[in-house]
């Protein structure tokens, strides 16, 4: 900040001085004028000079120091008030233009929380239709064509559950209840719901579960699992898919794999971005690049490692590895 102190008042400084030197070279030309007089001025100058700069220096640095450590939030408490007519300019400046700002932003919020109650209205809305829909295909006498039926109805009930989710992800917050939950119960869920995708494609499960109970939210972990079993199943042709959970270290891991056509090496750093579909990805035109992105989304929030270990033509195993138990009554009493 002295730096930029003495920058700011260089013209000021470079003024005095040369006032200073012409003093001094009309001493030295006029002869009946004594030199070394003017130069103890001159020198006593330089000291005052020194002395003020080093005075004034913190008074009036110190609001500009104050503005240059504040976080930029709307709380312009942190700010010292300002006392010259500068920093007076500069002050109500920052204020209108936070207030500004403020206002925006409340109106932003407003118009989210809107649109979000509109969509969660609408997801709602369309899930009637589409119980009536799946009563209907469990009547079509033609297992051909209800099992292509089933599958299509399947699609659409996991892409409104990703829209449903992916608008709650950002208040989880204030939807999380941290219990200790029966991961047997949950898997089995999720499991059933996949049922008829499985048996049309020749898929089963072999499920090995060395640790039950996990302390977590059971319904965010349920979209989890619902994520990973579906890409699992998926890609995944005529093999098990493998569900095994253990302790390590303190924590829990609960590991799903699969036999399918697995992930290119390229594309592994990147399946976690909003709306990465890989080439196969865009190829088939089914995927939508959200369900693993919205997985991260909701471990980040709930302190759980993701990891993703995979190749070509040998499959993919994804592992969940449960926060300490500390860690997670922390993130209760948030």
């Amino acid at each position: 900040m002295i730096g930029k102190y003495i920058r700011e008042k260089l013209s000021w400084i470079l003024l005095l001085v040369a006032i200073q030197l012409i003093i001094l070279f009309v001493a030295y030309m006029d002869s009946s004028i004594p030199l070394q007089s003017l130069a103890y001025v001159v020198i006593l100058n330089v000291v005052i000079c020194i002395v003020f700069i080093w005075a004034r220096y913190p008074r009036e640095t110190r609001f500009y120091k104050k503005l240059t450590t504040w976080d930029h939030t709307y709380d312009l408490t942190d700010l010292d008030s300002a006392e010259s007519p500068y920093e007076l300019i500069v002050q109500d400046a920052v204020t209108s233009q936070t207030e500004r700002y403020r206002k925006e932003s409340s109106s932003s919020l407003i118009l989210l929380e809107q649109e979000k109650d509109q969509m969660l209205s609408w997801i709602h809305e369309v899930k009637t239709p589409l119980t009536a829909l799946q009563l209907m295909i469990e009547r079509t006498p033609d297992e051909k064509l209800r099992n292509q039926m089933t599958y299509e109805w399947l699609r659409i009930h996991q892409l409104l559950d990703q829209q449903l989710h992916q608008k709650r992800i950002p208040f989880m917050h204030n939807d999380l209840y941290i219990e200790e939950t029966e991961l047997e119960s949950i898997l089995n869920a999720e499991i059933r719901a996949l049922k008829s995708w499985c048996i049309s494609k020749g898929i089963g499960f072999d499920v090995s579960l060395g640790v039950t109970r996990v302390l977590t939210d059971s319904k965010w972990l349920s979209f989890m699992i619902r994520q990973l079993l579906s890409n699992a199943v998926k890609y995944s042709e005529s093999s098990d898919i493998n569900i095994e959970s253990w302790e390590q270290e303190g924590h829990h891991v609960l590991s799903i794999q699969d036999h399918g056509r697995g992930i290119e090496s390229q594309d592994l750093p990147r399946i976690f971005d909003k709306g990465f579909t890989s080439t196969r990805g865009r190829l088939e035109g089914a995927a939508t690049g959200m369900g693993l992105y919205l997985t991260r989304q909701v471990a980040q929030t709930l302190h759980m490692d993701i990891h993703v270990e995979s190749a070509p033509g040998e499959g993919t195993t994804v592992k969940l590895t449960f926060p300490r138990k500390n860690d997670m009554v922390h993130l209760a009493s948030v």
